[in-house]
């Protein structure tokens, strides 16, 4: 999702001064707002379980990579 999209949704659930959050501060902002565990970009995104989330494919690929990396021998 474009920064200006997670902008809008933010300015319609509520949060303030969205403008000068970044991108990962401001879906958890949203995440909250709406109810939701605030665990966009953070070490959970590694074990996720919630198919459901609409930030996950902007969350997920981080997290595969880090997951990944994390379990291979150093050479």
């Amino acid at each position: 999702m474009r920064i200006e999209e997670i902008r809008q949704r933010a300015r319609v659930v509520g949060v303030a001064a969205s403008g000068k959050m970044r991108k990962a501060e401001l879906i958890r902002a949203v995440q909250a707002r709406e109810g939701n565990q605030a665990c966009f970009a953070t070490d959970r995104r590694v074990d996720c379980d919630q198919v459901g989330c609409c930030w996950r494919a902007d969350c997920r690929p981080a997290g595969k990579e880090a997951a990944a990396t994390a379990h291979r021998p150093m050479p």
